[in-house]
């Protein structure tokens, strides 16, 4: 286990899977990023630079704690858009955008979570070569249309982040920060395995979710890492006070 702080004394909410995960990165300047967060928000770097993530993959399994999941809202593809924070030393992950294809969820999670969730058409394809075709094409007013479309694939074996890495800082984080309509920040603890992350190839023909939310990504390669399954536990939102 990678965490760094102890769960929450309090029982958890909810319980999703994440499968076929693609985690695609891209270094970018933290002043580019600084105007699209609030200023009390600490934007978090690696040797001084900071990193936009653009992740697919598909969720199952989601079911409130003592439920079982239910048909069409127990399973969805999902991407996002997202950079990294920490907050009174707890390192966690700031979306700017959520895209899934579940009209239920999007609205469910935008009212309980405070998450720029938007409703997406997304089809995922499974090929016979372990190559993940992914196309997702925003539909939802309430922000610019970002579409996304890509092949990706594992390329190694199994392992785990080493800490000190940048792998293991862009991927071993157990929270997630949020804001609501009034700007009161708030932290959700998850909790999981640490992942199990392989090297991954990828081609992306469209790629313009980030540029929809005027984040320009640089004219490089992105890093690139594939998760096939991750059991996660999540746990309700904690209001915080900042200073």
């Amino acid at each position: 286990m990678s965490r760094s702080w102890p769960l929450p004394n309090k029982p958890w909410i909810m319980h999703q899977i994440w499968n076929d995960l693609l985690f695609a990165h891209w270094p970018i300047p933290i002043e580019s990023l600084r105007p699209l967060i609030p200023a009390h928000i600490p934007i978090d770097t690696f040797d001084g630079t900071a990193w936009i993530g653009v992740v697919p993959f598909h969720m199952s399994g989601i079911a409130p704690r003592g439920l079982p999941p239910l048909p069409y809202f127990s399973a969805f593809p999902e991407i996002n858009v997202r950079t990294y924070v920490t907050i009174q030393g707890k390192p966690g992950v700031y979306f700017f955008s959520l895209d899934a294809h579940n009209r239920f969820a999007v609205e469910a999670a935008r009212f309980a979570f405070h998450l720029p969730y938007f409703y997406a058409h997304i089809q995922v394809q499974h090929r016979p070569d372990n190559t993940i075709f992914y196309h997702s094409l925003r539909k939802d007013n309430r922000a610019r249309q970002g579409e996304f479309t890509g092949e990706y694939s594992p390329s190694s074996a199994i392992r785990l982040a080493n800490h000190g890495t940048l792998e293991y800082w862009l991927t071993e984080r157990y929270c997630l920060y949020c804001i609501d309509r009034r700007g009161n920040v708030y932290r959700g603890d998850i909790d999981h395995d640490s992942w199990p992350l392989q090297s991954a190839e990828a081609s992306f023909n469209v790629n313009t979710l980030p540029y929809s939310l005027g984040i320009r990504l640089p004219d490089t390669s992105p890093l690139l890492h594939f998760a096939k399954k991750l059991k996660v536990k999540i746990w309700a939102l904690e209001k915080l006070r900042l200073t």
